[in-house]
């Protein structure tokens, strides 16, 4: 049953009500906007990653379920200014997100440029063309231990367990078939289908039917 209908049958006032997804304590502002307003520009480039790149080439190994492993295959790829070429500037990491749509107009590109990766320390933004860039999708995630929220009581986990469940990885998402691998040091999500622009410091939800067992911030 969907929150709406569950609201309206328990005659909350907020049944009808809107979603609202945006600072609500700032007003109406869009978020790179606000962060325009108080944030100063700082000048770096803007590198593009191809979609060919040997920076995708034979690094991720699905069959070996080591915590080693899996840790590795969960992180972000790691770019370098030498993977890609300088294709413009931008006026700060600190105003990019992931699959953000680049806003700067930059010649020769057939398809919008996607945020792929943002180095703040050293100010470069990394892009990758079009929805389908590799760079935009992983299969698995990692939550801390300590970062695990649970809220069924009738399921207990130990290390090394493997439970399949259903996931979602933003809000309102079609939830996704996921098996979780429980390890001393936390908990990885994988993910039948690769997902599109898994992000740190996001939530990860997992249900089991209608049910919500548990969820928890993605490193």
């Amino acid at each position: 049953m969907k929150l709406g209908q569950l609201q309206k049958n328990e005659g909350l006032i907020t049944a009808e009500k809107k979603d609202s997804q945006g600072l609500c304590f700032i007003g109406k502002v869009k978020l790179p906007d606000f962060l325009q307003q108080k944030l100063k520009k700082k000048i770096g480039k803007i590198v593009q990653i191809q979609s060919n790149s040997s920076v995708y080439k034979n690094i991720h190994d699905f069959s070996n379920y080591s915590f080693e492993n899996l840790f590795k295959i969960s992180n972000s790829f790691n770019y370098d200014i030498e993977d890609g070429e300088v294709v413009g500037e931008h006026n700060g990491a600190h105003f990019f997100y992931k699959r953000s749509k680049k806003r700067i107009i930059i010649g020769g590109s057939k398809d919008p440029l996607y945020v792929i990766k943002t180095d703040v320390i050293n100010n470069i933004i990394y892009v990758g063309e079009g929805k389908s860039h590799p760079g935009l999708f992983r299969k698995v995630l990692f939550i801390k231990k300590d970062d695990i929220h649970l809220v069924s009581s009738d399921l207990s986990f130990e290390k090394d367990m493997k439970i399949k469940f259903q996931a979602r990885i933003r809000y309102r998402q079609q939830l996704q078939d996921v098996e979780l691998y429980f390890k001393s040091k936390g908990v990885f999500l994988f993910f039948k289908n690769e997902q599109l622009a898994i992000t740190k410091g996001q939530f990860a939800v997992w249900y089991q039917g209608d049910e919500l067992i548990g969820s928890g911030v993605i490193n």
